[in-house]
């Protein structure tokens, strides 16, 4: 088992219920039958642990059957969940993701849970990474706005990926304490 799988199956065994659960967690984790993996997101009434640990395994198999399940807990309001989410996601080399991606991170109604679709959208580069996130840090400019943390990971991705369309977005940043320093140093990366 390696380190990542090794590390999501520790965390979800503290949501097991009882032996079935403990033999099914077990099954999940050391199965190499894609297709019982695939099956557990279709089956009913399996425990979300389940779910996860069967979309991130195929995720990083590179089985695009992880798809849709991935794209939900990259917005869940687990932090964790996020986060092995978006690790299956980068190497599920989905060509969907981008467009799934930008589509939570300038989300509104879920703003709360764009942190890591953001980070993401860093990662993969893609052409809607850019527009993605200048829009995203737009909104979040707003006075009074408690999502700097989402901010920040904008201003830093837009810096990493040094698109010149940000300059102006950039620059208003300049003007938010939190957001200062990581806004100049993004600024300093354009061409």
């Amino acid at each position: 088992m390696d380190a990542d799988l090794l590390d999501l199956a520790r965390r979800t065994e503290g949501e097991l219920t009882g032996p079935a659960d403990a033999e099914l967690h077990r099954r999940l984790t050391a199965t190499a039958d894609l297709d019982e993996l695939a099956g557990v997101l279709t089956e009913a009434e399996r425990p979300l642990w389940a779910r996860e640990i069967a979309a991130f395994r195929l995720g990083c198999a590179g089985d695009r059957r992880a798809f849709e399940a991935l794209v939900l807990l990259l917005n869940h309001r687990d932090h964790e969940r996020c986060i092995s989410a978006s690790y299956a996601l980068t190497r599920l080399g989905d060509p969907r993701t981008p467009r799934a991606a930008a589509a939570l991170a300038t989300n509104e109604l879920r703003v709360a849970y764009a942190l890591l679709p953001v980070r993401l959208l860093t990662e993969l580069r893609a052409p809607e990474s850019a527009p993605a996130l200048i829009t995203t840090l737009q909104r979040r400019l707003a006075p009074g706005d408690p999502h700097w943390r989402v901010a920040l990971a904008c201003v830093e991705g837009l810096g990493t990926l040094a698109d010149e369309r940000a300059r102006p977005v950039l620059e208003s940043a300049l003007a938010h304490p939190r957001l200062s320093a990581a806004a100049s140093a993004a600024l300093s990366r354009l061409a």
